[in-house]
Formats: structure tokens, C-alpha cells, sequence
């Protein structure tokens, strides 16, 4: 269903500290001198017992809160390059960051229902509500209410309260083991949480196959028996190639591709594809409808640039504060990938600067607070609704609810000769057009990689705008300060000669062509290796996403084109809190491809899951700016700031 987590991430998973923020000097502080780690069978109701470890502090002088992790890649520790369980297997850490240990809290670890050492009936993202479940499924919300009465009376010297808190997948199981919440669950944390997997989640954006993300993911996450021997390993897909797009292209067509792929490695992975309409596969495994009833308070997390989860912490923040009127409901979006708030710095992303410490400043300024009110006690005044971090400018801002009240509507116009304009075009051509060859398709990176490397969502669109299909529509330069904050909307008018086609907007902040130099090896912030480039004229991807043409009108009921007919299309992009600084440049680029992120669309009205290779047709896209049909891209446009 979902690329739930890179392969660096998964790693600190299965070792335990995928929470924890590297800070510790381990020579000074360790684990097993402050902790003594249980390992239990916590019985649910219908008698299925799920694993689960629990490291108490040994300082019996004061009671602790609960911590609760629950999790599908595995309570264990990874320890000599295996996967290991039992009481004398250590992490390096087990809380979100030392603070917490050190603090003292009762940490929980446990696999979920159906993995790892758990019994039970694995379901990929539980179904709160399921007609009729087969022998040895569950629901989250039960498995936690029962782990948390168990635990209440089994484990000495807690203080009564629990608090939860996981990211991607486990940020699921935090949102969907909250509703109707046991009493004592007092704080929770849903951080990148899987929500929508459907709606600009994880599998589809604007009803596109997110294809290079989806297979790396599911080559390696594949169902297993439970509870099962140990070590078990993680196997990645050998592309045998550096180049996915080269890779994926060979292929083609959808059935080519999984194809590549064993049985056992496609389990997960053919139902996602073969469900490419917004279905009852996808309906049921919705979690935000049925986040009600929760008496904890709630502090969702995000990132900016997180290639996996964005739209779920936005859609999670609206649904707890909608059904839950009374207690709080946060959120924090920072300039972080898909958890990067929890393991490093948070200073850069590629080769854009965010100027401040921003992972740092989460941990001991917001996370760590939220928990040690509401599990402790500890008054925190300072706790605001809304923390978003404003890229840009790299500012920290303070809301009382997103989208930001303040932010007004305004549309940025796009016109004739690449122009782009807070007013509608008076003259000029029609329209501009290229042609969209699936063969030649569009690459969303300007150089090699497999899997979907985390920088992409920050990278240099030079290479795309000197193509000759993609459209590039650019403002004059900026004499003050530009602020969006919350959704950007591309409303256009298109026509093809196709029946099917694929619409990729791109919002882009253009930097100056004369721009600071800096420290290449500090610009870049230790990601993915690539060569020096001038930060002068970069064009940083701000916001991109794809409507599939047929889903105009829903996405339940895919329609197809008349050819050379003129048709309206609007569609909601993932939110942004930027701002374009005077001396910068507005750009829109426009296009039909944005490959291997995205699967090819052939370009013809056909179920795409079963495509052939006679079906990838080229086509003639036409984008208008013409009276009547004037195109353009909704913006939430903030007061400027004197």
C-alpha cells in the first residue's frame, strides 16, 4: 500500500531508535544502566497475545508515564547486522530523544497484530470498521485499549497515564489505536501519519500510480508467518542498474514491472495497482472518518518535503480538531522528509538552507514540552495550536489554526511567452502546447538514483524548464516578500489529443542570478552525493503534483477525453508555507510525465494496470490562457509582514 518508510529509516526501526535524536554521548549515558527490559505476551480479547517489550527505569523513587510505540517493523533489536529479541538485547535508545530517557518514562515497544513475534492476522492498514473479520483480525483501537489495561495492572510504579506517539506506519497505529480511547491515554502523537493511502497519500497523488516509491517498498515489505524464528532480514530489490529510469522504462507497462517481482514480493503490491479507481479497498482503509471519540490531547507532525506523508498529518490535524471539539488538537509542519524530524538536525535538504537546527528545536522545544504536560504535569505555556516553519524566509510561525486565518485567495495567471501574472492575460496567444511522448517521458530528477531519493522535493528544476515538454511560466522579479500558506490549486484549461493525460504542476522559487556562495559540502546537509552546482538562477522545486486526466470529474468514475475538446480541470497540490523573497522569481512549470515517480500514463482512456505496449500512444497537450479559458494556480497569499 505504501512506501511507509526509506530504507534509512526502516534501519533505525528495527534497531530500535528511529526516534531518537543522536545527540547522546553514549560514554556518558546508556540505556541498560537506567533501564530493565521486560518482554511480555499482553492477551486482546478474542486470546490472541501480541509481543511486546518494555524497558522500566530502575529509579523506583516516583512513578513514570507510559511511552507507547506501536509498530509493523519489529519490537526487536538490531544488534551485529540480525534482528534480535530477548531480555538482554539493548538498544543504543529506545524515546524520541534523551531528554525523555533521562527524564523517565516507561517505554513500550510492541508488534502490532499478525507481525513479527505477534499471533494474530496481519491487515495492511487495519480497517476500523470491517463487516466481517476473518479469525485472528483485530481492530487498532481494541488492541490498545487491552495493551493499555494490562499494562496499567501488570507493570509496577506507573502513574496511570499513557502516551503514544510513532511515525509512518506507526503514526498510523497511533491515530487508529486513539479512537474511542481508553481513558488513560492522556497524550498522543500521530508523526507522518498513513491516512488516506488514495487521496495524495502514499500509493496515489491526483489518482497517479506513485511508482518508484511504491515498488521499493513493497519488493521488501511482503507478509511473513508469525510469530516466526529469528533474525529476519530485509531484502532490497537489485535493480541491476543505477537508474531507475532506465529500469522502469525497459519495462513500461504496469505488468511488465511487477513482473520483475517473485509472488511473495508482489502480494502487497498487485492489489494497490490493480485498485486504481477510489474504491472500497481504499474507502475502508480511510482512518481519518473514524478518529472520534478521543480524549487524548494530539500533536500531529509532518514535513514540508516529505515524499511520503505529507497530505496524512494535514488530513489527520483537520479530522481529530473536526470530531474532538474540546481538547487539543496540534500540528507541527516542518522542513523535514519522511522523519527527518526525528533523527537529524533538520539544517538543510539537499542544497536549500534552512539556517536553524529545525529537527533540534522539535525535540526539546515542542515534543518533548507536549509529553511532559499532559503525562507529567509540567506546565507549558507556550504551547501554540499550529507550529509551521515558513521556508523561504526559515522562520518559525505560530497559528491558531491551518490554513493560517489571515491568508487570502489570489490566483497567479498564466500567460502568453512563458508569463506569469497576478492578472489575467489581455493579449497574446491562446494557448501553448507540446507534445507528451510516454517513451521520452519527463524525469523528476536531473540525474540517477533508485528508490525516490529524499531531496527530489527541494531539487533544481533547471533541467526540466530547457525541455520541450514542459511549459514554463515565470513572474517578474519580486520587489517584496511573497507569502503562501495552506493549499495550492492549479485551475486550468487543457485539451488533448489523446483520450487520457496526465497534468504535473510544478510551483518553483527562482533564486537570483546572482546568489551567495557557500560550502558545497555543507549546502548539501550529508544527503545523496551529487555534483556542485551554483546556487545562483537554482530553481527549487517548492510544490509539485499530478492530476490524472481522467479523474477530472472524481475519482471514483475515470473519464475519458474527446480529443482537441477544451475541458476545465482543478485539483488541490499538497499545502506549502513558503516565501518567495524579493530579488526571487515565481515560476509554474507544466507538463505530462514526471517519471519513474509517477507511472506512465499511455495517454489513451484504457485500465492502465493492464496496459500494453501498443497503448502508449504520444499526444499534443494544450494548456489556455485565452479569455473564458484563463489558466491559472490558486494561491493562499499571507498579509506582508512590516
Amino acid at each position: 500500500m505504501k512506501p511507509r518508510f526509506t530504507a534509512l529509516a526502516l534501519s533505525l526501526l528495527l534497531a530500535g531508535a528511529c526516534l531518537h535524536s543522536g545527540a547522546a554521548d553514549t560514554a556518558k549515558y546508556t540505556l541498560r544502566e537506567h533501564y530493565t527490559k521486560y518482554e511480555f505476551r499482553i492477551p486482546m480479547r478474542d486470546g490472541v497475545r501480541l509481543f511486546t517489550t518494555v524497558y522500566v527505569p530502575k529509579d523506583a523513587s516516583k512513578p513514570y508515564p507510559f511511552l507507547i510505540q506501536r509498530t509493523p517493523y519489529s519490537a526487536g533489536v538490531q544488534s551485529g547486522g540480525e534482528l534480535h529479541y530477548g531480555v538482554d538485547f539493548y538498544p543504543e535508545h529506545i524515546g524520541p530523544s534523551e531528554e525523555f530517557e533521562k527524564s523517565g518514562y516507561i517505554f513500550v515497544k510492541q508488534d502490532v497484530r499478525g507481525r513479527y513475534m505477534s499471533e494474530g492476522k496481519w491487515q495492511e492498514m487495519t480497517p476500523h470498521v470491517k463487516a466481517v473479520r476473518a479469525k485472528g483480525e483485530g481492530n487498532e483501537s481494541e488492541d490498545m485499549h487491552d495493551t493499555v489495561d494490562w499494562l496499567l495492572k501488570n507493570v509496577a510504579n506507573n502513574n496511570g497515564k499513557v502516551g503514544i506517539l510513532g511515525i509512518s506506519y506507526p503514526g498510523f497505529y497511533t491515530s487508529a489505536s486513539i479512537i474511542d480511547s481508553h481513558p488513560a491515554i492522556k497524550a498522543a502523537s500521530p508523526q507522518a501519519p498513513v491516512t488516506d493511502l488514495f487521496m495524495n497519500d502514499d500509493s496515489y497523488h491526483g489518482g497517479a500510480f506513485m511508482l518508484a516509491a511504491n515498488f521499493d517498498f513493497y519488493s521488501a515489505f511482503v507478509e511473513a508467518e508469525n510469530p516466526t524464528p529469528l533474525p529476519k532480514t530485509w531484502d532490497r530489490f537489485d535493480y541491476g542498474t543505477a537508474d531507475g529510469y532506465d529500469f522502469f522504462l525497459r519495462q513500461l507497462t504496469l505488468p511488465n514491472i511487477i513482473g520483475t517481482l517473485t509472488p511473495r514480493q508482489r502480494a502487497l503490491l498487485q492489489p494497490t495497482i490493480e485498485h486504481n479507481t477510489y474504491d472500497e479497498f481504499w474507502k475502508i482503509r480511510n482512518i481519518a472518518p473514524h478518529l472520534k471519540n478521543i480524549k487524548a490531547a494530539v500533536l500531529t507532525v509532518g514535513g514540508w518535503y516529505d515524499a511520503e506523508d505529507l497530505q496524512g498529518p494535514l488530513t489527520t490535524y483537520a479530522s481529530v480538531k473536526r470530531n474532538n471539539p474540546g481538547i487539543y488538537s496540534g500540528l507541527v509542519m516542518g522542513p523535514w522528509v519522511h522523519g527527518g524530524w526525528a533523527r537529524g538536525d533538520g539544517k538543510s535538504l539537499g542544497y536549500v538552507q534552512f539556517d536553524a537546527k529545525t529537527g533540534e528545536y522539535f525535540r526539546g522545544n515542542i515534543l518533548y514540552p507536549f509529553f511532559e504536560q499532559h503525562l507529567k504535569g509540567v506546565t507549558n505555556k507556550n504551547m501554540s495550536e499550529v507550529y509551521a516553519f515558513e521556508t523561504g524566509s526559515n522562520v518559525w510561525r505560530n497559528y491558531a489554526a491551518w490554513p493560517p486565518k489571515p491568508a487570502q485567495t489570489r490566483t497567479l495567471f498564466l500567460g502568453p511567452d512563458g508569463t506569469l501574472s497576478w492578472k489575467q492575460p489581455a493579449t497574446g496567444a491562446a494557448y501553448d502546447e507540446y507534445v507528451s511522448d510516454p517513451r521520452k517521458p519527463v524525469p523528476y530528477i536531473a540525474y540517477p538514483a533508485t528508490g525516490v531519493p529524499r531531496e527530489y522535493m527541494t531539487s533544481d528544476q533547471r533541467f526540466a524548464s530547457t525541455r520541450p515538454d514542459v511549459l514554463t511560466y515565470s513572474s517578474e522579479v519580486l520587489e517584496e516578500d511573497v507569502t503562501f500558506a495552506g493549499p495550492v490549486k492549479p485551475k486550468l484549461f487543457v485539451s488533448t489529443t489523446g483520450t487520457d493525460a496526465d497534468w504535473v504542476v510544478k510551483l518553483i522559487d527562482v533564486y537570483p542570478p546572482e546568489y551567495p556562495a557557500g560550502d558545497d559540502k555543507e549546502r548539501h546537509g550529508g544527503d545523496e552525493p551529487k555534483p556542485s552546482l551554483t546556487m545562483a538562477g537554482y530553481q527549487q522545486l517548492v510544490r509539485g503534483d499530478p492530476l490524472r486526466g481522467k479523474f477530472r470529474n472524481g475519482f471514483e468514475n475515470p473519464q475519458p477525453f474527446t480529443p482537441g475538446k477544451v475541458e476545465p480541470l482543478t485539483y488541490s497540490m499538497s499545502d506549502i508555507n513558503h516565501t518567495f523573497r524579493r530579488g526571487h522569481r515565481i515560476m509554474v512549470q507544466i507538463q505530462s510525465s514526471w517519471f519513474p515517480l509517477v507511472d506512465l500514463n499511455p495517454q489513451t482512456f484504457v485500465d492502465i494496470a493492464k496496459a500494453k505496449p501498443e497503448d502508449f500512444q504520444k499526444a499534443t497537450q494544450r494548456v489556455y490562457h485565452a479569455p473564458s479559458m484563463y489558466s491559472g494556480i490558486e494561491v493562499q497569499v499571507m498579509p506582508a509582514v512590516r
